[in-house]
């Protein structure tokens, strides 16, 4: 249907933008992460503000001030969204263009499982969305409140998805799936949880308001959990070189 070099410039274009686009988002992810852990009350800062922190970088000094709520509205604001969003929808235009498109070749295994390239594929995007409903309804319910337990519960439910996942397709398509998945509740907690969190607190600033502080605090629950998650997708996206990983 296509010629063979535009498939395969359409793969390397795809294949380049979604690691340029995951650096940034992983980079910035792990730069707020270290932010928040250095930053300290001290003499000098300004009134109003919670902690400030001094940076040297690139010929010059930074100066970071940290607030709960501002005592005003903030003239430009820096939203980081948009790299979550480009690395979901590239990696997801990836997987189909790869796994989907060429099925027979990458995802489907006729020694475990007789399955159409139609339902194979069906299966796959099918685990996005499930994987999604059933990491959501989690973090909405009490188990949240008990990190333990629920640390446990989601590794048993990762561990079965990846096992099922096995004897279905092949040991290269699962274990992509897997790392699909995990993107995929990092791409949700950005665009369902921590960007309607912000929207929220900057619309309390311009109401003259007082923010709802737990949902900040539900909301940085979830950017910590993407944090973590951020290393068993990259060892996953570097699987694919290494065949014996899977």
């Amino acid at each position: 249907m296509f010629g063979p070099h535009l498939i395969d410039w359409l793969h390397l274009g795809l294949r380049w933008l979604h690691v340029i686009a995951g650096v940034v988002w992983i980079g910035t992810s792990f730069y707020f992460v270290w932010l928040n852990n250095h930053v300290r009350a001290s003499e000098q800062q300004p009134p109003g503000s919670e902690a400030e922190l001094w940076a040297v970088h690139g010929g010059g000094f930074y100066r970071v001030l940290k607030y709960a709520t501002p005592p005003g509205p903030p003239g430009t604001l820096h939203w980081f969204k948009w790299e979550a969003y480009t690395t979901w929808l590239s990696g997801l235009s990836l997987l189909a263009l790869l796994f989907y498109v060429d099925a027979p070749v990458f995802l489907i295994d006729p020694s475990k499982a007789d399955l159409s390239p139609l339902v194979a594929s069906a299966i796959g995007i099918a685990t996005l969305v499930v994987g999604w409903l059933v990491y959501d309804l989690m973090c909405r319910s009490r188990l949240l409140e008990r990190p333990v337990a629920f640390s446990l519960v989601s590794m048993v439910l990762l561990t079965a998805l990846t096992a099922a996942l096995f004897q279905l397709f092949t040991g290269r398509g699962a274990y992509i799936h897997v790392g699909a998945v995990l993107g995929t509740l990092m791409a949700g907690n950005v665009f369902f949880v921590i960007i309607p969190a912000q929207r929220e607190l900057v619309a309390a600033l311009e109401e003259q308001r007082e923010p709802d502080a737990a949902l900040g605090r539900y909301a940085a629950l979830r950017s910590l959990h993407n944090n973590y998650m951020t290393l068993p997708v990259l060892f996953m996206m570097i699987s694919s070189h290494f065949p014996f990983t899977y």
